[in-house]
């Protein structure tokens, strides 16, 4: 078992090899006190210390081997002992298994919750070694961080490998600049593929966006992941003006202009299945930074009946879609997954007897049936724009992909009190919230509570992992603190947490499921919205009438082990 005690302070230790004189421990112990770093880290940061002399302080103080890591070649079979995730979590890298004992190299052997997370995920005995930190946050990234995708770059750059040529990229006939070298470079071999390998990483990651980042010797790729960025591999910085010159050629952009934003779109068609990409340059001091979105049709659920919703919200998004004319808002943070739930509803009440029209920025993914207007704005082709020519072509349900000023939001109201079902987002934090803000916007309040049919606000959960998921014992009195009553859920609870496994790189969640509030416009709540009342008199008065919050939404998810409390309590600390 891993020393848990120590033998010796470590400021002792340092002070008896000379390696920090009295009055910079005094000193280092008196200002440690007030931060959140532990002394070690305070001495290496006032330069009091050098690593290698830590290493070797520390090794002494708890009689444990000290190494160095920089040269290590650990097989592949060890590595996947250790998660990518927890190894760079709590800076620790397996080193060698010998019977039933895995050596770990950490940059903390007293690191307790490292070493209780790695045994329980494992079958082996935990020995620690200490490393250097720096040494070994390189090791990390040299024998983790996309290790097949790195071969694959090499060998592309190499001239090899045929992965990434068997994605077509659907193309549509453009002019592009004539600047011969550069497209010569973007067209070239192993460009293309280190390209198409970039986008099906991502397919294969289940990846929502990609970012390609430069820096003055780096160029950096990330997926973002379940909501959260991981980093990968990624390619030479010497290709980088070509990788990103070929994608502005699949998207049809300038790819002479690097002094202002650009945004544009492409297609590519990977084992049959069509994927959109929505793209954004932006100049920075190192180049253009490159966010991609992934659209992938083939993960769209347009049924809003399988999206999960609770059965109070559900129903309100249901009886609110049966009405003739009114406003449904839907409010919540970017990548909340508010376009897919607006997508479903308009699926739900897409039929040959409604004319559904809507503006975009930008359109997202393409629906059959219904009248998709993309804004643009260097022609004057705004939101308010848009809604006043849609307004004109005699429609039944209009759909605006964003309130965001007031005369947007004028002609919204105005159209909803006119006999049409208006759909549309909002940025604010909650459903309450919804009145106040179109107030503030300028609306008269009476507006407000005669346009208004139902405000909802939606969240993203991480789903807890199903590989690696176990039951948990929920105390009383937590329980009551987080608001958890029975009435939120039929029969037992059953609270999980994931482990981590390999299935989850160690974080204990796969995949995402959305979580909503609606908010009817309760006859109770008219009262307050006239007389401008704060959200918080608003959101009180329609849990009274049976409104359930986000935070008494995730629960209902948590109990019945979808997701963890903890998740529920990242996601609705506002709530």
């Amino acid at each position: 078992m891993p020393p848990r005690t120590r033998k010796r302070r470590l400021g002792d230790v340092l002070l008896e090899q000379g390696l920090i004189s009295e009055e910079q421990l005094r000193e280092a112990v008196t200002l440690q006190r007030g931060s959140n770093q532990n002394l070690a880290q305070f001495l290496l940061e006032r330069g009091y210390l050098a690593e290698e002399d830590l290493v070797i302080a520390l090794s002494e103080q708890l009689s444990i081997p000290h190494i160095r890591v920089a040269n290590y070649s650990i097989p592949d079979e060890i590595l996947r002992e250790v998660p990518e995730s927890l190894a760079r979590q709590y800076l620790m890298l397996p080193v060698s298994v010998t019977g039933d004992v895995l050596t770990l190299a950490m940059a903390d052997p007293l690191n307790i919750m490292a070493l209780d997370d790695l045994q329980m995920l494992t079958s082996y005995e935990i020995e620690p070694v200490v490393a250097v930190k720096s040494e070994l946050e390189e090791a990390i990234s040299r024998h983790y961080g996309g290790k097949q995708s790195s071969a694959l770059f090499d060998q592309i750059v190499a001239g090899n490998g045929d992965r990434a040529d068997k994605m077509e990229v659907v193309e549509e006939s453009q002019d592009i600049a004539d600047l011969a070298t550069l497209e010569a470079e973007a067209e070239d071999g192993p460009v293309i593929r280190i390209a198409n390998l970039i986008l099906l990483n991502a397919l294969e990651m289940g990846a929502s966006d990609i970012h390609i980042e430069p820096y003055e010797k780096q160029l950096r790729v990330r997926y973002r992941v379940d909501g959260v960025l991981e980093e990968s591999k990624s390619p030479p910085k010497s290709m980088q003006a070509a990788i990103i010159s070929r994608f502005k050629i699949m998207s049809h952009l300038d790819i002479a202009e690097h002094r202002l934003p650009q945004d544009g779109r492409f297609r590519i068609v990977s084992r049959g299945n069509e994927i959109d990409f929505r793209i954004s340059f932006l100049p920075t001091c190192y180049g253009e930074k490159v966010v991609m979105r992934v659209l992938d049709k083939s993960n769209l659920t347009l049924d809003l009946d399988k999206l999960g919703f609770e059965a109070q919200p559900m129903e309100a998004f249901a009886d609110a879609l049966k009405l003739p004319f009114g406003m449904i808002l839907l409010t919540g943070p970017t990548g909340s997954g508010k376009t897919t739930t607006l997508y479903s509803a308009l699926h739900k009440i897409n039929s040959p007897t409604h004319n559904i029209v809507t503006v975009e920025d930008p359109i997202e993914y393409e629906l059959g049936g219904i009248n998709q207007v993309p804004t643009k704005g260097e022609i004057g082709l705004t939101f308010a724009a848009a809604l006043r020519s849609i307004l004109r072509q005699d429609p039944d349900i209009v759909m605006v992909g964003e309130i965001r000023d007031e005369e947007t939001a004028d002609i919204a109201v105005k159209a909803a009190l006119t006999g049409h079902l208006v759909l549309s987002t909002l940025h604010t934090n909650d459903a309450a919230s919804v009145c106040t803000r179109l107030c503030d916007m300028g609306l008269e309040p009476f507006l407000v509570q005669s346009s208004v049919a139902l405000a909802a606000a939606q969240r993203l959960l991480k789903r807890v992992c199903g590989s690696c998921k176990e039951k948990i014992q929920v105390p009383e009195d937590v329980l009551k603190r987080i608001q958890f009553t029975k009435a939120l859920h039929d029969g037992e609870p059953e609270f999980v947490r994931g482990r981590g496994c390999t299935k989850c790189k160690g974080t204990g969640y796969k995949g995402r499921l959305a979580v909503i509030e609606a908010m009817p416009n309760y006859p109770e709540l008219q009262d307050l919205i006239m007389q401008r009342a704060p959200s918080a008199d608003i959101k009180r008065t329609a849990m009274k009438c049976g409104m359930r919050s986000l935070r008494q939404n995730s629960l209902a998810k948590a109990a019945r082990g979808l997701t963890t409390i903890e998740e529920v309590l990242r996601a609705t600390a506002a709530d």
